[in-house]
């Protein structure tokens, strides 16, 4: 009697503890975990034990807020049944070998505040639903295979406060977009097959902190608002096809930024600037 009442005990704990997430929610995660082989995770899941105890899964109020899955031996493709953890904030899934597209469904992650995919193996071009995410504070897809132009929609993004698109394969302009993104202290898109002007509109962003466009085919001037930007502590524009070459800067106080052109002595004149 003794035996049976404690089995019993122990069925309603275990059931109850894996009902503190939705079928819905559960059946995503182990979606994902098939998606990228997860048996070879170096942290793997033991999917006959309650989902709060998986490695790298945060549950609140009886939902998947956080993902973090950083150098986890991911392989695979993300699915498209991501989507139904819809109360998820976070998802860190950087070096990793997650290969394919990002899937459309991420722009349904209408909570999402921190997106991390960078040092995988993504392709394909950023899809117009994650501009959507009009939380998203942080938007890391450095070091990929992406491809395409940076949609000019990411003017949505509002509180947006890093975006790092580094070590891709993006071509055509900055978008004008960016200059939108009052709240952006980082930008970096180093490293890609961007080309054409920086565009006038960085020159708004009043609370950015670095710039690294280095490593295009960019032309022309420094806005020349980009000089007034107080907060603006790291600028790098080498490596382009600019009008001058222009000296990396990391400011150490207070003082306004002051691109030096290289092999110069002296502060850049108006006449350089782009008016």
């Amino acid at each position: 009697m003794k035996t049976t009442k404690l089995a019993f005990l122990l069925f309603l704990v275990t059931t109850l503890t894996f009902a503190s997430i939705s079928p819905r929610e559960k059946e995503a995660l182990l979606d994902f975990y098939q998606a990228t082989k997860g048996n070879n995770w170096v942290n793997a899941w033991d999917i006959n034990k309650p989902v709060n105890t998986w490695y790298g899964v945060t549950i609140e109020n009886n939902a998947v807020v956080k993902l973090h899955l950083e150098m986890n031996n991911l392989h695979g493709i993300l699915p498209e049944s991501l989507a139904n953890l819809t109360h998820l904030k976070e998802l860190k899934l950087g070096f990793n070998n997650i290969s394919g597209n990002l899937p459309t469904t991420l722009g349904q992650l209408k909570q999402l505040e921190i997106l991390e995919l960078y040092m995988n193996k993504l392709s394909g071009e950023i899809p117009n639903e994650l501009t959507t995410l009009r939380h998203l504070k942080v938007l890391k897809l450095y070091s990929n295979s992406l491809t395409g132009h940076i949609p000019n929609e990411m003017s949505n993004l509002s509180n947006l406060e890093e975006l790092l698109l580094g070590s891709n394969f993006f071509t055509g302009v900055i978008p004008k977009g960016l200059g939108e993104l009052s709240k952006l202290e980082k930008l970096s898109l180093i490293d890609n097959k961007l080309e054409g002007r920086i565009p006038h509109e960085i020159g708004n962003l009043d609370n950015l902190k670095e710039l690294v466009l280095s490593s295009n085919q960019l032309s022309g001037r420094l806005p020349y608002g980009i000089y007034g930007l107080k907060k603006l502590s790291v600028i790098m524009v080498s490596d382009n096809n600019l009008d001058k070459e222009y000296v990396s800067v990391i400011k150490q106080d207070d003082s306004s930024i002051l691109g030096i052109p290289q092999n110069e002595n002296e502060a850049i004149a108006t006449d350089y600037i782009d008016d």
